[in-house]
């Protein structure tokens, strides 16, 4: 078996990457996706062999209206697993899906290279000083609420402008603390209404202005299904369609439910660009 990476751990995105999604959570929208400790090992397995870049590791539920458990409960339900993918897979990239700083800690230590923060800090505060600490890439979300109540009425004036100016604000504080390695989420679903996902898909681009890779987390989501007047488990269809759209629109991430589809949309990008595939 290889050896883990020594050292702090280094983005390298010289093509767009696939994020395979592992939810250890009874309750995630996608049946799909969800693992426990027996299980994840073979669905991590399938999407390493199926050509996921990093594997995202997440024990909270984010779908609309979502209970929220504790840091002590999202670890029990990832930190064996976490456990056993660094050890069978070491050079493997384990980003984890958190917005407890405890969990985040604890996660790191574990072998984990990357913290998902859906919450970009606000759920808890001393999130951001762990990862600065532990010098970590950071992916921060814009939410507008909670999962519990983001869907609830959700109202923009400019979606676009409107979550541009948030994660502006938020590079500038992570900077400040030294954080350097930052990759933004818009956020699609996430206190958006239907019309809003849209807008910030079709206005992806403008997010390279904020000098950071951009992640489009659109896989199986409502705005695809609830447009098709279909269900997430017969989205997968229209998720390709949306992350072609993603890539064409600058995408460098796609956290997918289905990685062999997306990263089969990643390869025919490339050939698009004019780009040799290199895996």
């Amino acid at each position: 078996m290889d050896s883990a990476p020594s050292g702090p751990f280094r983005l390298d995105l010289n093509r767009p990457l696939v994020m395979g999604i592992l939810n250890a959570t009874p309750d995630s929208f996608h049946a799909g996706s969800r693992v426990n400790a027996d299980n994840a090992m073979a669905l991590a397995a399938q999407q390493i062999s199926e050509g996921a870049d990093w594997l995202d590791l997440g024990g909270q539920s984010s779908r609309p209206g979502a209970d929220q458990v504790g840091p002590e409960e999202e670890w029990r339900r990832i930190g064996p697993i976490l456990h056993n993918v660094v050890e069978r897979w070491p050079n493997v990239t384990v980003s984890v899906d958190t917005f407890y700083s405890r969990v985040a800690e604890k996660a790191l230590n574990a072998g984990a290279r990357i913290i998902n923060d859906i919450s970009a800090g606000n759920m808890d505060p001393e999130l951001p000083h762990v990862v600065a600490e532990k010098k970590a890439p950071y992916v921060i979300m814009h939410m507008q609420g909670t999962p519990k109540t983001m869907q609830l009425r959700p109202v923009y004036a400019d979606v676009l402008a409107e979550v541009k100016t948030h994660l502006e604000e938020k590079v500038g504080f992570m900077r400040s603390l030294g954080i350097d390695q930052l990759i933004l989420d818009p956020g699609f679903g996430f206190g958006k209404r239907m019309e809003d996902n849209y807008a910030l898909l079709n206005g992806l681009l403008s997010f390279k202005d904020l000098g950071c890779p951009i992640l489009a987390g659109v896989s199986r989501k409502s705005m695809i299904y609830k447009a098709l007047d279909t269900s997430p488990d017969r989205a997968l269809n229209g998720t390709t369609a949306l992350h072609a759209w993603a890539l064409d629109r600058g995408a460098d991430i796609l956290r997918a439910h289905d990685v062999a589809p997306a990263v089969e949309c990643v390869r025919l990008h490339q050939y698009l660009r004019g780009s040799q595939w290199s895996s």
